[in-house]
């Protein structure tokens, strides 16, 4: 551990023991500091204590709500409730490389990894089972919060899956009818998990998107808690233009791909008006069960896309979970 970090953590267990940083425990710790030509520390404790502050005022500020676990188990979900059922193991496999891309770790720096959009090529695929799946799992990592998006404006269904009534969001904050994003998320009875509703419908949702306001939303969004991961259940790639305007600002993109029903011909369609996106996953839903090793089957891809017709830096298949959409 670096002398900055010995300080950081002392000075943190200082101001836990009793709010306050007693000057003849700061000093000597500033001294070394300075003695070291690092940064000094209590100015790096000032901009923690200024994030935890921010975060508690938005966590008080935030809408508290009550989520029925034992209901979300009954029709497939992920919950902490059952940490070990069989869709939660599948989508431990699908985070993996998700978390890894949004905490740098990946093959390649990927901007704004902890950006996740979740979409399909097609309506009734399941990406908004496995939107909230996904976000669930995350919320049950030890060092992540998750805020789970419904991007879906034209028929949003986060909320209904979840057992909830419709309420404002995102397209009120985009049209300046709600002022802060706080104002609209809702917390819930999983701990690191948030909710931020789609909110009213809007017949210009797709210029709304694409709008410089959209712009500064989503970097607030994506820099606010270098830990929170964002999960946005977006609409079908091939309904409306809404989701190719939104994946131009994702890092990464879960395509959800029907068993039996999606073809090929849909999924390359799909996939190449999200090319530009660095690192796409393809998740196949509703496969039938075959045993232990086709229930697991895996792949991943990254920089993986098409061009010109042809497929280009392939290096995997899918994942794939067989819970009703």
């Amino acid at each position: 551990m670096s002398l900055i970090e010995k300080a950081v953590e002392r000075l943190g267990q200082l101001q836990r023991a009793d709010g306050q940083v007693p000057e003849d425990d700061a000093c000597p710790l500033v001294e070394a500091a300075k003695t070291a030509d690092v940064p000094d520390p209590t100015s790096t404790v000032s901009h923690v204590r200024a994030a935890r502050s921010e975060r508690a005022a938005e966590m008080h500020q935030a809408v508290g709500i009550e989520l029925d676990l034992d209901r979300l188990t009954q029709i497939g979900l992920v919950t902490p409730n059952h940490p070990r059922s069989v869709i939660a193991e599948e989508y431990r496999v699908i985070k993996r490389p998700l978390i890894r891309n949004a905490q740098g770790r990946g093959a390649a720096a990927v901007a704004n990894g902890n950006l996740i959009m979740v979409t399909s090529a097609l309506p009734g695929e399941g990406k908004s089972f496995t939107a909230i799946n996904l976000a669930m799992s995350i919320a049950m990592e030890l060092d992540h919060t998750v805020l789970l998006v419904d991007a879906d404006f034209s028929r949003p269904a986060v909320l209904s899956r979840l057992g909830l009534p419709p309420r404002k969001g995102l397209m009120d904050v985009l049209v300046g009818d709600i002022g802060d994003l706080s104002e609209v998320m809702l917390r819930t009875n999983v701990e690191k998990l948030s909710i931020l509703p789609a909110g009213m419908a809007h017949q210009r949702a797709t210029e709304l998107i694409a709008s410089d306001a959209m712009n500064r939303l989503l970097e607030e969004m994506a820099t606010r808690y270098a830990e929170r991961i964002i999960v946005f259940d977006s609409p079908p790639l091939l309904a409306t233009t809404e989701a190719r305007v939104l994946a131009t600002h994702m890092g990464q993109v879960v395509m959800v791909v029907e068993s039996d029903r999606t073809t090929h011909g849909t999924v390359q369609q799909a996939l190449s008006t999200i090319d530009a996106c660095p690192v796409k996953l393809l998740v196949l839903n509703k496969a039938a069960e075959g045993g232990r090793g086709s229930l697991y089957g895996y792949g991943y891809g990254y920089g993986y896309g098409y061009g010109g017709g042809s497929r280009t830096e392939e290096h995997g298949a899918d994942a794939r979970t067989d819970a009703a959409a």
